[in-house]
C-alpha cells in the first residue's frame, strides 16, 4: 500500500541566534511511514522530540536534512523542501492538525469556529454549522454555549471545540498533538471512536498521546522517538 506519509532520515536542529549561535539537536534520522487508515502514534519521555515532528510533517519547523512525502492530490510533496505557498495548500487540503490549544479568532461563536474548515472547503454554511453542532454535541458541548466565543469556556470546554474543529474536515491525514490531555473519561471515549471513524475513512494518522489507555486503544504501531534522539 503507498504510504500517505513516508519519512527519512529527516533530522532538526534548534539554532539559538541570540547566543552566538548555539545548536541544539533535537532528532536525527528520523524515519518511518504512515498508510492510509492507520494511527501511528510517537512514544518516548518528554523533550525526546515528538511534536518537534508533528510541526515538521505539518511544515511549521524547517527540516535540517532528510524528506518528509507527503501525499497530496495525486502527488507527492516534500514538506523538508517545499515552497511556503505549497504547504499552504497542503494544510487547505491534505493535513489537518489538532494541536493542545485552541487557536480562534476572538468573540467568533464556538459553531463557526467548528464550522470554518468545511466553509473555507466550499462546503454551505448550512451544512457546515449542521455538521459542526453534531460534533459537539458528541463532544457534550451544551447547545446553550454555541453561539458563545470558545475564550469564555472551560479549558477541558475549549479543548473539546478543538477537537471538534480538527476532526470535522475529510482530509486524508490528521496529526494530533495530545488531544485527550484535558478531558475526562466519557470525552476521551468520544475521541477513540472519532479516530476510528477516521480509520474506517482511510485518514492516516500521527498521533502523541501520553494517556496509557487510549494509546492502547487508538495505536496501529508505535514509534519510538527516543531512538532518533540527536546527541549535543
Amino acid at each position: 500500500m503507498i504510504p500517505m506519509i513516508d519519512i527519512r532520515n529527516a533530522e532538526k536542529t534548534f539554532v539559538m541566534h541570540l547566543q552566538d549561535g548555539i545548536r541544539l539537536p533535537v532528532v536525527r534520522n528520523v524515519s518511518f511511514h504512515v498508510a492510509p487508515g492507520e494511527c501511528v502514534v510517537l512514544s518516548g519521555p518528554s523533550g525526546a522530540g515528538k511534536s518537534s515532528i508533528l510541526k515538521m510533517i505539518f511544515g511549521n519547523y524547517r527540516c535540517d536534512g532528510g524528506t518528509i512525502g507527503v501525499r497530496h492530490n495525486g502527488d507527492v510533496i516534500d514538506i523538508a523542501t517545499a515552497e511556503p505557498r505549497e504547504i499552504l495548500g497542503v494544510r487547505r487540503d491534505t493535513i489537518g492538525y489538532v494541536s493542545q490549544f485552541l487557536r480562534a479568532v476572538p468573540r467568533v461563536a464556538a459553531i463557526d469556529v467548528v464550522a470554518e474548515p468545511l466553509l473555507a472547503a466550499g462546503v454551505t454554511r448550512e451544512e457546515a454549522r449542521a455538521r459542526a453542532g453534531a460534533l459537539l454535541k458528541r463532544l457534550n458541548i451544551p447547545e446553550r454555549l454555541w453561539k458563545l466565543p470558545p475564550s469564555t469556556f472551560s479549558g477541558g470546554e475549549q479543548q473539546r471545540v478543538n477537537i471538534a474543529r480538527g476532526f470535522i474536515s475529510d482530509l486524508p491525514i490528521l496529526l494530533l498533538d495530545e488531544p485527550t490531555a484535558s478531558l475526562d473519561a466519557a470525552n476521551r471515549a468520544v475521541v477513540v471512536e472519532l479516530v476510528a471513524e477516521k480509520k474506517r475513512a482511510g485518514v492516516a494518522m500521527v498521533a502523541i498521546v501520553h494517556d496509557d489507555e487510549v494509546r492502547h486503544l487508538i495505536a496501529d504501531r508505535l514509534v519510538d522517538v527516543a531512538s532518533f534522539a540527536a546527541a549535543a
